[in-house]
């Protein structure tokens, strides 16, 4: 039986869980670190060399080919089920049709004075995507990745993917290049091999290893992020239904031991009608055993007075995903400013949004949708402002840029306008 943890919110208890929460992820794991540390700077010095002994070390084995062959990915896709390619294409186009509106436009400023002001916008040259494998294999977190990226104008996409214990790809997602994962390939993509080219950006989900790798080697090459366990908050009223409400908490619960997933309602009715649904339907589901860890140490039903203060306790938990099975759920979007993402109503369930619907699912999480968003287009795009100034131009503003350069004491910046008149 799932023991979920049913709190009346009173400004202290509620308090005190969101607290527990934030300490789930934990402090940077120092043993992690260190042997992270260590992979990296082997991989840094040893190229593919280190990068095969190390999967020879984590997978157990060698795989048959360390850089996919392009027939083996074309038999892949020949092979795959029909009804799961055509449903992962359906996802597609929904996936670039969301993001096709988020590609930025260059723009150009050119003033009566004669100068031309601007900014240029274009995608990174090169981009690597790890892809989880084995039993962790998503092939939607591919889609996810690669589609804005390409709508974003990368030029190259390096894929990454641990092996199967037999040496093979996981063919779900054999659209990876390289047949190696963890640390070992992060680094690879962060200082490039032989055989791996060095990337701009590394993005995708990993274990803690992977995640490690990605925080330290942030400035070699940017990341997406950091990501945390998973988590969803449900805000539910008096005529949700419990049934809908329970499922969807679980879908988050069963990602992982640590994941969180809170309901935060003003009926307590609901709240214990769900509890009963989620011991009913938890029976039947694959994961019943992580779903009940993570519910038992992480999850939690919070029973407020009103609407707003659900709101209130939403804001202030920032959750990756956010749920609105209120009434008129669309009311209270412009109250909701802390999320990865918002589902709005009862049929707008989670896992919509991370296979189909079409915005990203690689979402910010413990808290920090108070200050990132979701992987967008934006996420493979740089920008390069440009400046031309004419001579009268220039002897029009001197005088300004030259006293603001003394003032910082700054001589050969002044020095730099001056000696041009």
């Amino acid at each position: 039986m799932a023991e979920i943890k049913k709190i009346f919110v009173n400004g202290k208890d509620e308090v005190e869980f969101f607290k527990q929460l934030e300490k789930r992820s934990g402090e940077t794991n120092k043993k992690v670190t260190a042997v992270v540390n260590e992979i990296i700077e082997t991989v840094r010095e040893g190229g593919d060399n280190a990068v095969k002994a190390y999967t020879e070390k984590f997978d157990g084995k060698l795989p048959e080919y360390y850089e996919v062959p392009r027939d083996v990915i074309n038999d892949a896709l020949t092979e795959a089920d029909q009804d799961f390619v055509d449903a992962m294409l359906n996802a597609v186009a929904n996936i670039t049709d969301f993001h096709q509106r988020q590609k930025s436009q260059s723009f150009i400023n050119a003033k009566e004075n004669g100068c031309i002001l601007g900014q240029k916008v274009r995608g990174l040259n090169r981009v690597g995507l790890y892809v989880p494998g084995g039993t962790a294999a998503y092939p939607s977190s591919v889609l996810m990745n690669a589609v804005p990226a390409k709508i974003a104008g990368v030029k190259e996409i390096i894929m990454v993917t641990p092996p199967l214990k037999d040496g093979t790809p996981n063919k779900d997602i054999l659209v990876a290049v390289f047949m190696s994962g963890g640390a070992q390939a992060i680094a690879a993509l962060a200082y490039g091999t032989e055989e791996i080219p060095k990337v701009d950006k590394i993005v995708g989900p990993g274990n803690i290893y992977v995640a490690t790798a990605k925080k330290l080697l942030y400035g070699v090459v940017d990341i997406d992020m950091v990501a945390g366990p998973s988590e969803i908050l449900v805000m539910a009223d008096e005529k949700a239904n419990p049934k809908f409400i329970a499922a969807d908490l679980m879908s988050q619960a069963e990602h992982d031991k640590l994941a969180s997933a809170i309901l935060v309602t003003t009926s307590e009715s609901i709240a214990d009608r769900t509890i009963e649904e989620i011991n009913r339907q938890v029976q039947t589901l694959s994961r019943k055993e992580i779903i009940e860890s993570s519910l038992e140490n992480y999850g939690a039903i919070l029973i407020c007075n009103t609407k707003d203060e659900a709101c209130d306790l939403a804001n202030r938990f920032a959750p990756e995903h956010l749920e609105v099975l209120f009434e008129n759920p669309m009311e209270y979007l412009g109250r909701l400013d802390n999320a990865g993402s918002i589902f709005l109503g009862q049929y707008a369930s989670e896992p919509l949004g991370d296979y189909y619907a079409g915005p990203n699912h690689v979402l910010p999480t413990s808290g920090t949708a108070r200050f990132f968003s979701p992987l967008s287009v934006n996420s493979f795009e740089k920008r390069s402002s440009f400046t031309y100034y004419t001579e009268d131009a220039l002897r029009e503003a001197k005088d300004d840029i030259v006293l603001i350069a003394e003032k910082e004491g700054l001589t050969a910046h002044a020095n730099a306008i001056k000696v041009r008149f």
